[in-house]
């Protein structure tokens, strides 16, 4: 255990903004034994995650992880499945009426349990350890390293494009692309947090001004009387109820993002006001911006060429922006970066927050003793990811994540509902009508089942084997507190290599 280790004072200019509960850090503890926030990092400890992330902040971290690379490639795969462009808007609207509702049962998780981890805190809370545990266990390993994988992937494919010739690129230098760009993310969330929200208001601005420039392009061409696609909206509307599902998970994984917020409530300034505000300012700005993107395409190309184009954002541009085309896959790659770095900053996160309750590696919740980073827990998310980068394809870790993460959305909501009944008296800043979480469990019952029962696909079988490998894992190693003997040492080398340390100082008697 490092000794000696400096104490870092807390920037009281980031904390004493407007409060309902008093100043921004009385409101991590609340009431003490009230609250269902346990081993906050606060700055009574020797080391603790500071509240530097705002309301500005919050929004762009919610805006920058849900536009990425989902605009650009789902409205094929969107279309495809449900077979006209009425339904497909349907579909698209309702994702972000989803992902709205969702994430407001979320803030009434989050301002109820403010420490960071999200359905982990909210598992643990309602359902006790082994639930909490499995969610830690599928997410560290397998959820938040897909997503990361994906972004990164998709932003190497648009990148190494625009710098070939019309032979196409080799799948070896995406890959290589792709490790590299994680390992750039991997250095700004080490580096400081500052650096990290700097990053992503940045990339958050100019992709929004990409979005922008799309959208003016297709409103221009409806001016010039482009309207010709828009006609038999519900024109061979498909029938089939799991092609429906899986029309949602394509835009659902466009939307995907909508709980990062949650990740990270330990430094949200004032989370009880700048979570639920954060919430309505981005969403209905993200779902207003795909509906808006999508007539854009529909102003150049039919759905018969959509659904033959996988590249569809970037025949727009070749025909709507002439000389300036190439700002499309640029807008690409820095968005797809931008939602890549948003999401390595929320992983980190809950992986910290689940090694704080000793259900991973102890050393993955140290902090950097003077950059106040989540460092090792961010470095083993970003080697997994690299992982499944040099092993994995797009497709196949799309559906792997969309069928895990919507058992683990549901079972939140199950959560909230429960909390409801077992914990009424737990204070609650923000509260929603019990119909929201209700709606999305049912919906998110129907997103598990309808795929299985119309195509089985085997990575639905490989989501359940690693569900039954963390029960086999949770008895010995948590349950029972087993602990190979190298671990110590193993921990003590990763404390000096990296100048980490438990945000709590624990002293020898």
């Amino acid at each position: 255990m490092l000794r000696n280790l400096p104490t870092h004072g807390y920037n009281n200019n980031n904390n004493t903004n407007d409060d309902d509960s008093g100043g921004g850090d009385d409101e991590t503890v609340g009431n003490g034994k009230n609250m269902l926030a346990r081993k906050l990092s606060t700055k009574g400890d020797t080391l603790y995650l500071e509240r530097r992330v705002g309301l500005f902040s919050g929004v762009a971290l919610i805006v920058g992880t849900m536009i990425g690379s989902g605009i650009f490639v789902s409205p094929t795969g969107l279309l495809i499945r449900t077979g006209s462009i009425g339904l497909s808007f349907v579909i698209w609207a309702l994702c972000g009426a989803m992902s709205l509702l969702g994430a407001l049962a979320y803030a009434e998780l989050g301002t109820m349990n403010p420490s960071s981890g999200a359905e982990y805190a909210y598992l643990m809370d309602a359902f006790g350890p082994m639930p909490a545990f499995l969610f830690s266990w599928i997410s560290t390993l397998i959820l938040k390293p897909s997503q990361v994988a994906i972004i990164c992937l998709s932003f190497a494919k648009y990148a190494v494009e625009a710098c070939v010739d019309e032979c196409g690129s080799s799948d070896f230098a995406v890959k290589i692309v792709a490790i590299l760009s994680i390992l750039v993310i991997t250095y700004i969330n080490c580096y400081s947090v500052n650096l990290a929200t700097g990053v992503q208001n940045a990339f958050t601005a100019a992709k929004l001004v990409a979005v922008f420039v799309v959208v003016a392009g297709g409103v221009y061409k409806i001016f010039q009387g482009r309207t010709e696609n828009f006609r038999d909206y519900f024109d061979n509307t498909t029938s089939s109820m799991g092609d429906v599902a899986t029309a949602f998970y394509s835009g659902l994984w466009a939307y995907d993002g909508w709980n990062n917020l949650n990740y990270v409530t330990e430094e949200i300034k004032n989370p009880s006001k700048n979570i639920p505000k954060a919430i309505y300012i981005s969403i209905p700005l993200v779902t207003i911006c795909y509906i808006l993107v999508n007539v854009a395409y529909l102003t150049i190309m039919s759905p018969d060429e959509i659904v033959r184009n996988e590249a569809v954002a970037v025949t727009f541009g070749i025909r709507a922006l002439g000389p300036i085309a190439w700002v499309i896959p640029l807008s690409i790659t820095v968005s797809t970066l931008g939602s890549a770095n948003g999401t390595l900053f929320a992983a980190g996160r809950l992986c910290f927050a689940a090694s704080r309750e000793g259900h991973l590696m102890n050393v993955l919740s140290y902090i950097h003793i003077k950059k106040l980073t989540p460092m090792p827990s961010i470095i083993f998310h970003s080697i997994i990811t690299i992982m499944m980068v040099a092993s994995g394809t797009i497709n196949s870790l799309i559906d792997f994540f969309s069928f895990t993460a919507w058992i683990f959305y549901g079972s939140a909501m199950l959560a909230l509902l429960v909390m409801r009944y077992t914990k009424p008296d737990v204070p609650r800043p923000y509260k929603v009508p019990i119909i929201i979480p209700l709606t999305i469990f049912v919906i998110s019952i129907y997103l598990v089942i309808a795929p299985i029962l119309d195509k089985p696909q085997i990575e639905y079988l490989y989501s359940m084997i690693f569900m039954i490998a963390g029960i086999v894992f949770y008895v010995p190693f948590v349950r029972l507190g087993y602990k190979f003997p190298i671990i110590d040492r193993w921990t003590v080398f990763i404390q000096l290599l990296l100048q980490v340390a438990p945000t709590k100082l624990v002293l020898p008697n």
